[in-house]
């Protein structure tokens, strides 16, 4: 449909956004009433309700219950880096994941014993139900929680090793290059695909987003000789970072 065919509910919730953005609006100012928003722009109260709700999809706005709809600040995106397979002789599982220099950060992880579901063992070269380690993390950065990230290794290549565990033993809090090198497993490529959805309501309240918030995810899947010997998913929050790739080039 042509630009000036938009609905209404689009017109006025362009309206309302473009004042956000220039500062209009600012942030933690109170978004107009629905009867104001009404009056404004001569609407109905339903074209109203729907402009509100754009940007509260959009993460521009946010409810607080009895009080009203409020512009929410706008964090300056932070980056995580990516450096490919070999982030470091003894990397931590939060080097691996972020390899900027002079950012320290902590996780907390919890680790399990599942079979692989139709996906994982795609992604792992195996049969559905399969044994796999599953281990989930959260990642911090001064306290606040930056990524998530649920890891499948198969228990075919680590089990009744040292590094079945990956938090625990030896190399516990090592990185997966490390942990596969001291079972002779080298690790020569890893795979990533990075994509974007809405976050689940457990991943959003993890990492403090507002319901509709949109994530990226990695896909990532390191291999030895071919052989897929963990794969993992990585959840970062879209409106906060950005992901930024430094690969060596041969």
């Amino acid at each position: 449909m042509p630009f000036g065919e938009q609905p209404a509910y689009l017109r006025v919730a362009s309206d309302l956004r473009e004042k956000i953005v220039n500062g209009a609006l600012p942030p933690h100012a109170r978004l107009p009433s629905q009867a104001r928003i009404r009056e404004e722009y001569g609407v109905s109260d339903t074209v109203a309700l729907e402009a509100r709700k754009v940007l509260m999809a959009e993460g521009l706005v946010e409810g607080r219950s009895g009080s009203g709809t409020y512009v929410r600040a706008r964090p300056v995106p932070r980056r995580i880096a990516r450096s490919g397979y070999r982030p470091g002789s003894g990397a931590s599982p939060f080097r691996q994941e972020q390899t900027a220099e002079g950012v320290r950060g902590t996780w907390e992880s919890r680790s399990e014993q599942e079979g692989a579901s139709a996906e994982t063992a795609e992604r792992l070269g195996i049969e559905p139900g399969d044994r796999v380690m599953r281990t989930r993390y959260v990642f911090r950065e001064a306290g606040e929680p930056i990524m998530l990230s649920t890891s499948w290794e198969p228990l075919a290549v680590t089990g009744r090793t040292p590094v079945m565990l990956p938090e625990e033993g030896p190399l516990g809090g090592c990185g997966v290059v490390d942990r596969m090198a001291a079972i002779d497993v080298v690790v020569d490529n890893v795979a990533e695909e990075v994509g974007a959805r809405p976050g689940l309501a457990e991943e959003l309240l993890a990492l403090g987003g507002v319901p509709g918030h949109v994530v990226m995810v990695i896909g990532r899947t390191y291999y030895a000789s071919g052989l897929a010997v963990e794969t993992a998913d990585v959840v970062v929050p879209a409106d906060r970072y950005r992901i930024a790739y430094h690969l060596p080039v041969k």
